[in-house]
């Protein structure tokens, strides 16, 4: 993956520059490893963020769940000193939160996911913005946080970074044999219900073609719609395989809820029908790769995707322009090449 990397954004690594990498514990790179080379998982770390040891000298690190003690003496203002010169990276708030505990870095940067539409939502966030003040860089996946972000957390640098997938796990794939429509996900800002009514109207205009949904939402599924709950990811990459238009209903939300199965399925070949939500255009372009929808509109999503299903060239033609795109732009190298531009020199 590594040689991948885009030649104008690669640097020798700096002499003595340092960066600890810390994951839960629970999602310990050595046994991510032990499974990717198993095939079972893609990305030879979680993230595929091994791909930032062309950049510098990466140590990964399992942050374990912090005891009671140790979480009130963090709210107390009486954590440890930091326990390394390098620089302390993170992907996301919960595990800068973990890493702020239990292994404290004087330089810290760290990826933000949630925090954005939990306050939006009137959630509490005012612990996770205190540590998260305590960084030097933070970075988004949806320019749509940056400004939220900024305010919720002033003082450390907001930067725009683009998600990426494993592009050599999820691979092209040949269009079924038969019409198939596959959704994939059940993260809090899925629309179920938008989902299942979109299906609804599939199964009305074209009563041939399959319906799957791979969820774990206990709402009742339509007529004509088969439910797969958890998939290890090796059986995630064969039902994109079985598709031939990958559907997503998203409520509305700030971190482009739906990416990470869009970027999959275009890598596997496959155009997307999703709802447009903040950012969502930096990864399914319009009409090129993906059709967007708005949000609450099963109507036009299910038009959208059945537009698709009548028109198989068109989909064979979208669906080679999304693998292309993948390539060129969302590949564990690019991430990399762009954290590493913005961690660099802390």
């Amino acid at each position: 993956m590594i040689e991948n990397t885009p030649p104008a954004q690669r640097r020798p690594i700096r002499a003595g520059e340092r960066w600890d990498l810390g994951f839960p514990a629970e999602r310990s790179v050595t046994q991510w490893e032990r499974r990717h080379e198993a095939g079972e998982v893609p990305g030879r770390w979680p993230y595929g963020l091994d791909a930032l040891s062309a950049f510098a000298d990466v140590r990964p690190i399992d942050l374990r769940e912090p005891g009671l003690l140790s979480k009130a003496r963090s709210r107390a203002g009486l954590g440890i000193r930091p326990v390394s010169d390098a620089v302390g990276i993170t992907w996301d708030e919960n595990a800068a939160w973990r890493m702020s505990i239990v292994a404290p870095h004087a330089s810290r940067a760290t990826g933000v996911i949630w925090l954005t539409d939990t306050a939006a939502r009137g959630g509490e966030v005012g612990g996770l913005a205190r540590v998260l003040a305590g960084c030097d860089v933070l970075w988004a996946l949806s320019e749509a946080q940056l400004e939220p972000l900024s305010s919720l957390v002033p003082g450390p640098r907001c930067e725009y970074v683009r998600f990426a997938i494993d592009h050599e796990f999820f691979t092209p794939q040949p269009l079924p044999p038969v019409l198939r429509v596959v959704s994939v996900g059940g993260d809090r800002d899925r629309d179920t219900a938008a989902l299942f009514r979109a299906f609804e109207i599939i199964r009305e205009r074209m009563p041939h073609v399959e319906l799957v949904a791979q969820t774990t939402s206990t709402l009742p599924p339509p007529p004509g719609v088969t439910i797969v709950r958890h998939l290890p990811h090796a059986r995630l990459r064969d039902l994109y395989a079985s598709a031939t238009v990958v559907m997503i209903a998203t409520h509305a939300n700030l971190h482009v809820s739906g990416m990470t199965v869009s970027l999959e399925a275009m890598a596997t070949g496959r155009p997307v029908t999703i709802t447009r939500t903040p950012g969502m255009e930096d990864y399914v372009e319009e009409g090129r790769t993906g059709l967007l929808s708005p949000v609450d509109d099963p109507d036009a999503l299910a038009a959208h995707t059945i537009d698709l299903l009548s028109d198989p060239e068109r989909v064979a033609a979208m669906g080679a322009a999304a693998r292309t795109v993948v390539e060129s732009r969302f590949t564990p190298a690019h991430m990399a090449a762009q954290i590493a531009r913005i961690v660099s020199g802390l």
